[in-house]
């Protein structure tokens, strides 16, 4: 394994060597030579505008179809909207059905459907089922491309059967088991194939318990049972019971990537599939959305401030110490928000035991907010030599840590009953409400007392 990897990073050193002294042929040659298709499209992910382009028409047509499926949403539109519906169907033609999905809908549905006429009858019914399902759900995550059996057959039949296949579908660890109606009924794994008497029927050795998905799961709930049971394939089954495909670890595998990704970057107001290397303009767009909500919140907390003005220029030092009551605040308050966003993603938070969550929340900023309090005061002290000063601060960082915590536990609750998405919108929140609950009780406490 390290060795192949070894390989493939000596031959992406090569190539980005041969693109960058513009000796093209040799760049084709190492593409197209047994660099893996992932590895084709992290290069093209990796490279400027502009070398993109050269690297996409130096690919062979018969591996354009498996670039496309590991490249990022805007690429894949981006690429796609030079081909036609005939290419894109003969690009395609070898991939699982839930590969060619993703990438369909990426196009416009006009384009869509010019593709689906594009193709054989057997082929638009597998993808017009996996299109019928939302992407985010088991059914746009599954593919169609399944094994199955019947119960009252004999293992030998089974293994003449299986012969007469040219290959298996990729990660075919176990044999979907259904009646005469494609009702699903049980598994039979590989392993209790191939070790049980060849005269046994099906149903002597199959499993009735499997772990079974409905097609309306959500694709976050999916990769939770993956996780939670080290599934390596999971059937798909509809409404009614009936068996219409199955997801296996990779499409798994990239559904928690994407969740990752998405937590990531959704805490600075950026998307997901987020291009490193895309134009100047089109990044700036999207970016100038973020720091207008920013710009709104920042000026909330200026506008406390300025209510306090008089109280400022009569205590300088309040201006000084400002900026630590709000710091100590939104850290501790980003603390539990985290916190909570996780407990949401794997499934451990509900109603039963968010009060316990709450209540120790709670008496965690207690303990955090005396203690820090005591320190900063003590600092305030010996800096300013003010007592009075150092005891508002100390007041003002309690209040604050306690508000945090409250906001940063109860926020990612409150925004997901409306439809938000916790770990987009929740900094923003959490981040007004410290900076203007700090400055509101450090400068009011200290205009009680100072004026």
């Amino acid at each position: 394994m390290a060795q192949h990897t070894e390989k493939a990073k000596a031959k992406l050193h090569s190539l980005n060597a041969a693109l960058e002294s513009g000796a093209l042929n040799k760049v084709q040659r190492i593409l197209n030579s047994g660099l893996a298709p992932a590895d084709i499209a992290h290069l093209i992910e990796s490279s400027p505008p502009k070398a993109r382009k050269v690297l996409w028409d130096l690919v062979d047509k018969e591996l354009e179809g498996e670039v496309l499926q590991y490249l990022s949403e805007d690429l894949q539109a981006h690429f796609l909207s030079d081909l036609s519906a005939e290419e894109l169907v003969d690009i395609t033609s070898d991939l699982d059905a839930d590969d060619v999905a993703d990438i369909l809908q990426q196009l416009p549905e006009r384009v869509t459907q010019e593709v689906l006429d594009a193709m054989d009858q057997q082929d638009r019914t597998r993808l017009e089922q996996v299109l019928g399902y939302p992407e985010d759900s088991a059914g746009g995550l599954m593919n169609t491309d399944t094994v199955t059996i019947r119960p009252d057959i004999t293992l030998e039949v089974v293994m003449r059967y299986l012969r007469r296949h040219p290959t298996l579908p990729e990660m075919t660890d176990n044999l979907l088991v259904v009646n005469r109606n494609n009702e699903f009924i049980g598994i039979l794994t590989i392993n209790k194939l191939l070790v049980s008497d060849p005269n046994q029927t099906v149903r002597e050795v199959m499993t009735t318990d499997a772990r079974v998905i409905p097609a309306t799961m959500q694709d976050t709930d999916v990769a939770k049972l993956f996780e939670r049971h080290d599934l390596v394939s999971a059937p798909v089954v509809d409404a009614e019971g009936k068996l219409i495909g199955r997801i296996t670890i990779d499409d798994v595998v990239d559904v928690i990537r994407e969740t990752a990704d998405h937590s990531l970057m959704s805490s600075v107001g950026l998307d997901e599939e987020e291009d490193t290397f895309a134009p100047a303009l089109k990044t700036s767009r999207r970016r100038a959305v973020w720091l207008g909500i920013n710009l709104l919140t920042a000026l909330a907390a200026s506008a406390v401030i300025g209510l306090f003005d008089k109280t400022i220029e009569q205590v300088v030092a309040l201006a000084v110490l400002m900026p630590i009551v709000a710091s100590m605040g939104g850290i501790a308050g980003s603390q539990v928000l985290t916190l909570v966003i996780r407990g949401q993603a794997l499934g451990h938070l509900s109603s039963a035991n968010f009060r316990w969550l709450f209540n120790r929340e709670i008496i965690v900023a207690g303990i955090n907010g005396v203690l820090w309090a005591a320190v900063i005061a003590v600092i305030t002290l010996l800096w300013f030599n003010d007592p009075g000063i150092a005891a508002i601060i100390g007041a003002a960082i309690i209040i604050n840590l306690l508000v945090a915590a409250v906001t940063g536990a109860a926020l990612p609750l409150i925004l997901k009953a409306r439809g938000i998405d916790p770990a987009l919108a929740g900094g923003v929140v959490l981040t007004t409400v410290t900076d203007v609950i700090g400055f509101l009780s450090f400068l009011g406490l200290a205009t009680i007392f100072y004026l």
